[in-house]
């Protein structure tokens, strides 16, 4: 290895150490909050990032300062971001190393363990498909390796063959559990085989190992893009974080790794060669210290953040405006199932760059077939079938967004989001508010009861995701909008749940306009006019609506919200205060539902214009029963009729 290369990593290595000595001492003298000290494990993060190429994607853990200073982050930026400061990498949004850069290749971690590696997965894939030889490398902890979510990544990655390392820090401890509690097998390297994955074992403190462990296995995925599981062999000098200690470790087991510290190692080895002289290592230690130092002092004086309102508010999604479209052409009966998959098909030929991923969804064409003949059109880089690992594959969608690539994942039925949670709600709604990163991935959710498909396949489920901010929640009721509402989804850059009620699939037919178009997202529509009072709804509420209304023979506002959020509040409020009596219709369960929040969003902005109690109607508070008097009865469309007679008599 030549001499400079060698000097260039103990340099590599003394800045992240002499940070974290420096942050030490601040966090005693409570200038920082929290610290998750990776004293001891330096070689690893700095010996894997000295390996990579610059413009290949590392995503980093919180004992990971090497990967960011070795990429040259900026140090007065790093410790405003440390200390919660405007000018850091998230405003002051999120604390230590729970950010990204795309200027330097990194994507950041959130305190989930696991969900970083699907996101490698998506990285990893854009890079095959383009054929670009670069890798991906991911790191991970020995207990974030007990995670799900490292199952589904490794399996992802082996099944897709894709260029992923994934690094593996075993160094002996989660938090206080010590790796014998974490895994039962010898090594980590053992978990390999079950992926059918190449392994490697590198001594963690030794950086010269590491990075030629690195060097050698990113060669081999030149030649053959498949992904590798590298252990590196090291210790946790400190606690979990500074608060937690040490007390737990053994007695002398400190000791025993102190004399194995990597910084050690190589400033013994560069004295052996001659590589530089000992006052001359002491020189460069200074100059560090004193760029160190002086960061900190910039960052230090910086003004304390100001909170603004409307930035924060503006930040959850990234500034998009639709373009106005109208709908024209000819026009062609379609069933609403058509119109989804229409509307999927012409996105896709519009944005060449876009991929749709799902089980079952290539050559059978889905569950549902929505993306049947998909596969001859558009090929098999860009119509994938999937692994059952739905975290995995939400992870994968949003890394495949950092590489500007639009992804529209099929979740096979919205009952299985509970798999994906943690990253829809986590990863896809929190990153451009986080470090101002966009997520460009749709979710396709079939849902709904009415079919007779029981407790597991039946579940009304928007309101989980109605509380988060940063995601968008589409959910049409007819054909066209099925079809323009998906176009949309696709086009804009945040990312949207896109609901399809399963029953109007192959029920619902329409006149829909053939050529492409868009219906804007946050737009109500008022699907029906009348004067004697106004329903709230959307999805099968809508058609559960009009009918009753018919039957009746009233005359009533209906309001197809379509979009759940963000509200169109203007589209409510007027409705509300020309009828003065509202009924709020959706195939939910009551309790914790939406109409609880549109209840109380009319109340507060309308209450004087109202002459009657704002009425819900929603279904029972149950789970989705199978035989189908008891779907029948659980079903919110049994009491809307006698709601309606209880308002206009009111």
């Amino acid at each position: 290895m030549k001499k400079e290369l060698i000097s260039q990593m103990l340099q590599a290595l003394w800045l992240p150490r002499l940070i974290e000595e420096k942050m030490l001492i601040l966090l005693r003298q409570g200038k920082i909050s929290k610290w998750f000290s990776g004293i001891g494990q330096e070689a690893i993060s700095v010996g894997a990032t000295l390996a990579m190429e610059k413009d290949e994607f590392i995503l980093p853990m919180h004992r990971n300062l090497g990967v960011f200073t070795t990429r040259n982050i900026d140090l007065f930026q790093l410790f405003c971001q440390f200390q919660g400061k405007k000018e850091g990498f998230t405003k002051g949004r999120d604390r230590s190393f729970h950010f990204g850069t795309m200027k330097h290749h990194i994507v950041g971690m959130i305190s989930h363990l696991g969900p970083q590696l699907g996101i490698a997965c998506g990285i990893a894939l854009a890079e095959k498909i383009e054929k670009s030889q670069k890798s991906v490398l991911v790191f991970s902890g020995d207990g974030g390796a007990s995670e799900g979510d490292f199952h589904e990544a490794l399996n992802v990655a082996s099944v897709w063959k894709l260029p992923v390392i994934f690094v593996i820090e075993n160094n002996q401890w989660g938090l206080s559990t010590p790796s014998k509690e974490q895994f039962n097998c010898k090594q980590f390297i053992d978990k390999g085989i079950g992926y059918g994955m190449k392994t490697a074992q590198v001594d963690g403190n030794d950086i010269l190992k590491v990075y030629e462990c690195i060097e050698s296995v990113k060669l081999e995925q030149k030649k053959n893009p498949e992904p590798f599981l590298v252990e590196a062999l090291t210790f946790r000098m400190r606690g979990h974080e500074e608060a937690s200690g040490t007390k737990y470790y053994p007695d002398g087991l400190q000791e025993k790794w102190g004399i194995k510290d990597p910084i050690l190692k190589l400033e013994k080895l560069t004295l052996e060669k001659k590589i530089i002289s000992k006052s001359n290592m002491e020189k460069q230690k200074e100059e560090i210290k004193n760029k160190i130092n002086n960061a900190w002092k910039k960052a230090f004086s910086a003004p304390k953040l100001v909170a603004d309102l409307k930035t924060e508010l503006t930040d959850v999604y990234k500034e998009f405006l639709a373009e106005e479209n109208s709908i024209s052409g000819n026009k062609k009966e379609l069933r609403f199932i058509d119109a989804i998959s229409q509307g999927l098909y012409q996105a896709m030929e519009k944005y060449s760059d876009s991929i749709v991923m799902g089980q079952d969804i290539a050559e059978y064409g889905g569950v549902f077939k929505v993306t049947d003949g998909f596969l001859e059109k558009f090929g098999k880089d860009r119509v994938r079938n999937t692994p059952l690992c739905e975290s995995a594959i939400v992870g994968a969608a949003l890394g495949l967004s950092l590489k500007n690539r639009k992804a529209i994942m099929e979740m096979q039925f919205a009952d299985f989001a509970t798999v994906g949670f943690n990253q829809i709600v986590n990863n896809l709604a929190k990153l451009h508010y986080r470090w101002g990163q966009n997520a460009d991935v749709v979710i396709r959710m079939p849902t709904g009861a009415g079919v007779g498909a029981g407790p597991f396949h039946s579940q009304s489920n928007e309101a989980w995701f109605f509380h988060t901010p940063g995601l968008k929640i589409v959910y049409p009721s007819n054909p066209e909008d099925a079809k323009g509402l998906m176009t949309a989804a696709i086009e804009d850059p945040n990312p949207v749940m896109i609901f399809e009620h399963k029953a109007l699939y192959r029920s619902l037919t329409a006149d829909v306009a053939e050529d492409y178009f868009t219906t804007p997202i946050g737009k109500a529509k008022l699907v029906q006019e009348g004067k004697e009072l106004s329903i709230i709804t959307y999805g099968m509420g809508v058609h559960w609506s009009k009918k009753v209304a018919e039957e009746m023979k009233i005359s009533v506002d209906i309001l197809d919200l379509r979009t759940l959020l963000p509200l169109d509040e203007k589209a409510i409020f007027k409705s509300v205060i020309k009828t003065n009596k509202v009924l709020i219709v959706h195939e939910d369960s009551l309790t914790g539902g939406i109409g609880g929040e549109l209840s109380s969003l009319i109340n507060e902005k309308c209450f004087e214009y109202l002459d009657a109690p704002i009425i819900r109607c929603a279904s029972l508070d149950t789970p989705v029963p199978f035989a189908d008097e008891l779907e029948k009865q659980f079903l919110a469309n049994n009491t809307i009729k006698e709601k309606i007679e209880f308002l206009i008599n009111y």
